[in-house]
C-alpha cells in the first residue's frame, strides 16, 4: 500500500494542492502538532476549498523533538488526513479531507536561515502557534549569532528584528499573530516576552517601538477537540479503504470554536466567518471564556467527583448515566445559565446545547480521573461564583450545586497513605486524589478529626466550608443553610448506595 503523496489526490483536491504551490506564503505556522492541523490548516483548506483564500503555509515546529513529525510531513508533501467525527445536530457524522495547505516544511533547527529567511518575505502576514503553555513563556537564553533560539518567543523575536530590518523598520510590515495557546491574554503574553527578549538581545528600542505599533498581537480563544492518530486497528482499516498509509493521520470532534479580540476588516485576511467557520472577531474576549468556564468546565467540575463516587470512568458514560446526566442538564440549565445575567440566555443555551453533543461524542474517552486532577481549585473556579450569585440574592440553596459540592467533599474524603491521599467510592473501591499537597492535608485533618471527635455530618461539613486556604473565604459563614444542605446531600448519596 502506497504512502499518502500527490498521486492519491482526487481532481478537486489536486486542483487546490497545486494552486496551493504556485501562491505565495502568507501564513508562518509555529506548531507542526495534532491542534493546528485539526484547526486552524483545517479552517485555511476549508477557505480555499471556497476559493476565498489565496496563499499557502509555512510550518515548523517550535522545539528539537518535532523534527520527526516535522519530516513525515515532508516525505508526505504536506499532506495529511482530517477524520471528523462525532453527533452533530444530534446525528452521528464521518466525514474525511486530505488537508493539503502546507507550502513549505522544515525544521527551524537545522534551517536556521530558512526559518529567518521569512521574515524578509513581502507577503508574509500572519504567525499563528500552539507551543502549549508551557512554550509560550519567558526564559532567558543567550543570542548566538547563526545559532537557532529555542524558545518559541525568542525565535518570533529574532525573526521581527530581521523584518524590521530588513523592511527598515515599514509600519506596514508588521505582523499579525495569533497564538492558540490556552493562555489568558494569550497575545499580550506574547507581545511581553518580544519586549522582554527585545532587551536581553540588545535590539534598539527603536524596533521595539515597531513590535508596539506596528505588530498585532491578537488574544484569543480556541475550542476544538483534536483526538489525534485513532487506534491501530481503525488506522488501518481507514487505510485499507481509502488505498494508502498516512502516518500524520489525525481525527477531530466536529464542534469548533475561535474567538479572536480582533476588528471584523481583518476578514480580509482570513476570511474564516466568509467560509461558514465558528470565528469571532469581538471587542472582549470575556463572555466567550466566562460561558466556557461555567458552562463546559463548570460542568465537567460537577460531574466529575459525583462520577467517580458512582464508578463511572469516562464523561459520556456519566452523560448517560440515569441519576447524573439529569442532573448536569439540570444544574447548567436552571442555576448556571441564570447566574450567567450578562450574557443573552438563548445564546448560552445553543451552548450548552452544543457542549452536551460534545460530551456524548462516542468517538472520545475523556476520562473523568483525568480531569479530577486539582478539582478543588476548579470548583473554586467554575461552579463556586456561581453558588455565590444565589446566596448574595438571599436565595434558596440550589440543588444541583449543592449535590456538586457534595460530590466535591466526599470525594476527598481521604486519608494520607503511602501512595498518597486515598479515598473510597461509594462501593468501596479506592481510588488517589491528585491536588495541592497542602489542601489535601487541611482537608484529610478534617475528616480525621471529625472521626475521632465523632462529629455529626453537619458539623464536619461547617468546618470544611470554612477552610479559607481551600476556597479563598469562610462559605459557612457567608451562608450558613449551606453547611446542612451540602451534608444531607451526602446522606442520601451514601444511603442510596447502601440499599
Amino acid at each position: 500500500m502506497t504512502t499518502l503523496g500527490q498521486g492519491r489526490l482526487n481532481d478537486e483536491q489536486a486542483r487546490i494542492y497545486d494552486e496551493m504551490k504556485q501562491e505565495k506564503i502568507k501564513v508562518l505556522q509555529i506548531g507542526e502538532g495534532n491542534f493546528l492541523r485539526g484547526f486552524f490548516d483545517w479552517m485555511i483548506q476549508e477557505c480555499k476549498k471556497q476559493g476565498l483564500y489565496e496563499g499557502s503555509v509555512a510550518v515548523t515546529q517550535p522545539r528539537p523533538g518535532g523534527k520527526p513529525k516535522i519530516d513525515a510531513l515532508a516525505s508526505q508533501e504536506g499532506l495529511y488526513t482530517l477524520v471528523i467525527r462525532g453527533l452533530e445536530n444530534g446525528q452521528s457524522i464521518q466525514r474525511h479531507d486530505i488537508i493539503s495547505v502546507f507550502g513549505s516544511v522544515f525544521d527551524p533547527y537545522s534551517e536556521w536561515d530558512s526559518f529567518l529567511g521569512l521574515a524578509e518575505s513581502p507577503d508574509l502576514q500572519v504567525v499563528v502557534s500552539n507551543t502549549t503553555e508551557a512554550g509560550l513563556v519567558y526564559r532567558p537564553e543567550t543570542l548566538v549569532e547563526g545559532q537557532p533560539i529555542l524558545s518559541f518567543p525568542g525565535k518570533l523575536t529574532a525573526l521581527l528584528y530581521r523584518r524590521f530590518v530588513h523592511f527598515g523598520g515599514d509600519p506596514e510590515r508588521g505582523l499579525i499573530c495569533l497564538p492558540c495557546e490556552l493562555l489568558e491574554r494569550n497575545g499580550d503574553e506574547l507581545r511581553s516576552c518580544i519586549l522582554r527578549y527585545s532587551d536581553d538581545y540588545g535590539y534598539p528600542e527603536a524596533f521595539k517601538e515597531w513590535v508596539m505599533q506596528h505588530n498585532r498581537f491578537l488574544n484569543s480563544l480556541v475550542d476544538r477537540i483534536v483526538t489525534g492518530y485513532p487506534e491501530q486497528s481503525q488506522a488501518e482499516a481507514w487505510f485499507s479503504e481509502w488505498g494508502y498509509t498516512d502516518s500524520m493521520l489525525t481525527t477531530a470532534e466536529p464542534y469548533h470554536l475561535w474567538a479572536i479580540e480582533g476588528e471584523q476588516e481583518l476578514e480580509a485576511v482570513l476570511p474564516l466567518q466568509k467560509a461558514g467557520l465558528n470565528v469571532h472577531w469581538v471587542a472582549d474576549l470575556k463572555p466567550f471564556q466566562l460561558r466556557k468556564v461555567r458552562i463546559l468546565n463548570g460542568a465537567h467540575t460537577l460531574m466529575t467527583p459525583l462520577g467517580l463516587l458512582h464508578d463511572v470512568e469516562q464523561v459520556r458514560e456519566a452523560m448517560e448515566h440515569a441519576v447524573l446526566g439529569p442532573l448536569v442538564r439540570n444544574t447548567v440549565e436552571l442555576e448556571i445559565i441564570p447566574a450567567l445575567t450578562e450574557i443573552d440566555p438563548n445564546e448560552l443555551e445553543a451552548y450548552a446545547g452544543d457542549v452536551y453533543e460534545r460530551f456524548l461524542n462516542p468517538f472520545i474517552r475523556h476520562r473523568l480521573a483525568d480531569i479530577a486532577m486539582n478539582s478543588l481549585s476548579k470548583f473554586k473556579v467554575r461552579l463556586l461564583p456561581s453558588l455565590q450569585y444565589y446566596a448574595e440574592a438571599g436565595n434558596n440553596v440550589p440543588s444541583g450545586l449543592v449535590a456538586g459540592l457534595a460530590g466535591l467533599l466526599r470525594y476527598y474524603k481521604v486519608k494520607h497513605t503511602v501512595d498518597g491521599y486515598a479515598g473510597l467510592t461509594l462501593s468501596g473501591a479506592s481510588y488517589i486524589v491528585r491536588d495541592d499537597a497542602g489542601l489535601l492535608d487541611s482537608i484529610a485533618n478534617v475528616w480525621a478529626e471529625a472521626e475521632e471527635q465523632s462529629w455529626t455530618l453537619v458539623q464536619t461539613t461547617a468546618v470544611l466550608l470554612g477552610l479559607t486556604s481551600v476556597w479563598g473565604r469562610d462559605l459557612s459563614v457567608d451562608w450558613p443553610a449551606l453547611a446542612a444542605a451540602v451534608s444531607a446531600e451526602i446522606t442520601e448519596m451514601e444511603r442510596q448506595a447502601n440499599e
